[in-house]
């Protein structure tokens, strides 16, 4: 699809300065757009690029003021970087905005599909699923028996969402993921075998919550493991039977939440954090990343390290931890000192 440099300005409230008539159809990068490409200036370390940039249209702040000649129309707003990703939504939605059953698709007749939705080539639902309206199956998703999936909610090519998980409203479920898999359950026994434990329980994502790509999401072992409104994980995230995770919590990549873990509400967790089975995480909690939580933790705090503490005592440490060799090396010339 094409838009003139007027429209864009419309949709934003911005202003044009330039030629209004001219056309962009794809969005791009400051320092790589070609000519055709609608691209965006907020961080003034690009700015130099603005003068070379071959982009058609560009979306600057109000207060931008050029020192060179520019070739590229502009369109100004409040905030450029907040009013491309307005764009990039939208272009998201576009690119997303599908309707009909491929061919290839298999589904169950007891399925109950809402309005507007669409379901891709190789994709399976199974019986006594429940779709809601504008729900969006790309290829080779599957969903399994008795799964609710809420209504606008995305599900990209290659998603497993198995047995009993229930999705809510305005979901995004990344390519890969897998959402409702079997707990890592074993008992111990006598002879030093371990047995199976079952896992009967579901999952339960609530609205808004994004799940990236190879993110898996263990069902219970008995009731639910819980994603609340608003949570956004990362891609390679681990999530246990059991676990609970607050509203608007976010994590990064290659994190594992062992089971029965409890996560507050607003959390920030970095990547490759380890947590701990059996904890409380309380709300508004920032965990550095690459740090290994093994009790609970506190609302508001700070944490980092492994075993993590708190962020001011880690780096009142750390200028010790630095030192150590240095601190060896005077111990050992006190002690010949002192023949010992």
């Amino acid at each position: 699809m094409k838009f003139t440099a007027q429209q864009i300005a419309t949709q934003l409230e911005g202003t044009v300065e330039g030629d209004p008539d001219v056309e962009i159809f794809q969005l791009s990068k400051i320092e790589e757009a070609k000519e055709g490409s609608l691209t965006f200036l907020s961080n003034p370390k690009y700015t130099p690029f603005i003068y070379k940039t071959e982009a058609s249209v560009t979306i600057v702040n109000q207060d931008f003021v050029a020192e060179n000649d520019l070739s590229t129309t502009l369109v100004r707003v409040q905030d450029a970087y907040g009013s491309f990703s307005v764009l990039l939504d939208y272009y998201n939605k576009i690119q997303t905005d599908k309707v009909g059953i491929e061919k290839s698709a298999i589904i169950d007749p007891s399925v109950e599909m809402g309005e507007n939705c669409f379901t891709g080539h190789m994709s399976i639902i199974e019986e006594g699923s429940i779709i809601g309206d504008d729900v969006k199956i790309f290829s080779q998703v599957y969903i399994g028996h008795n799964v609710s999936i809420g209504s606008g909610t995305v599900l990209l090519a290659g998603a497993k969402i198995l047995d009993g998980t229930q999705i809510g409203k305005n979901c995004v479920i990344h390519s890969g993921a897998v959402i409702g898999s079997e707990g890592f359950g074993f008992a111990p026994q006598e002879n030093g075998a371990y047995k199976k434990i079952p896992q009967t329980g579901n999952v339960l994502l609530g609205d808004n919550v994004n799940v990236g790509a190879n993110a898996t999401i263990d069902r219970a072992t008995l009731g639910t493991t819980t994603i609340a409104d608003g949570v956004k994980l990362d891609n390679l995230i681990q999530i246990a039977h059991n676990v609970s995770i607050g509203k608007n919590t976010v994590i990064a990549a290659q994190t594992g939440i062992a089971g029965s873990t409890k996560v507050g509400e607003n959390c920030v967790i970095g990547g490759q954090v380890g947590i701990g089975g059996h904890i409380t995480i309380g709300d508004n909690v920032k965990i550095g990343g690459q740090a290994g939580v093994i009790s609970d933790i506190d609302n508001n705090a700070i944490i980092l390290g492994t075993p993590a503490f708190s962020y001011t005592a880690y780096n009142k440490s750390y200028v010790y931890f630095k030192n150590l060799p240095k601190l060896v090396k005077e111990i050992d010339q006190i002690k010949k000192k002192l023949d010992l």
